[in-house]
């Protein structure tokens, strides 16, 4: 993969023996949810609704909503937390998700979000399991590689 002058991550495949580049057919947002105590620095993250593997906060940029209170509103909704939402992303990955057998590529914005308060109750409290990590913890636990590198590279700005 690389990175095209609008920092959007193409994907390169094959078709019939040719190069086609892949094009992200949607943009998302993601929070990373964090807090720091006691110079440890933790992040949380949630179970996938269909895999149940482990992944941060996201979801489509909402209509009529900005991509900053899309990322508020999804960090809220699926992981039940709310905080202050860092102004700048720290980078953005790529992932696959497979649909009436066709794999579809986002593209995720990711923002920290320092969390101030933590629900019991939200909309997928039900739904998702969620889990306060060390980074070191959640960069195992991600399958992503650029999600993890995206991880790694937020631990090591504290």
């Amino acid at each position: 993969m690389f990175k095209s002058p609008g920092q959007c991550r193409l994907k390169v495949i094959l078709v019939y023996g040719l190069p086609m580049i892949r094009i992200p057919r949607f943009r998302q947002c993601a929070a990373l949810p964090f807090q720091d105590k006691a110079s440890l620095r933790r992040v949380l993250l949630i179970t996938s609704l269909g895999t149940r593997r482990w992944i941060l906060p996201k979801g489509n940029i909402e209509p009529g909503l900005t991509v900053r209170e899309s990322t508020e509103f999804e960090a809220f909704e699926e992981a039940g937390v709310m905080g202050t939402l860092h102004s700048d992303s720290i980078g953005s990955y790529t992932y696959e998700k497979f649909n009436d057998d066709e794999d579809i590529l986002h593209h995720v914005k990711v923002f920290p979000l320092e969390v101030e308060k933590v629900l019991d109750e939200y909309p997928h409290h039900t739904k998702r399991e969620r889990q306060w990590m060390e980074p070191v913890d959640a960069i195992e636990a991600v399958d992503e590689p650029e999600l993890k590198d995206l991880i790694a590279k937020f631990a090591a700005q504290t």
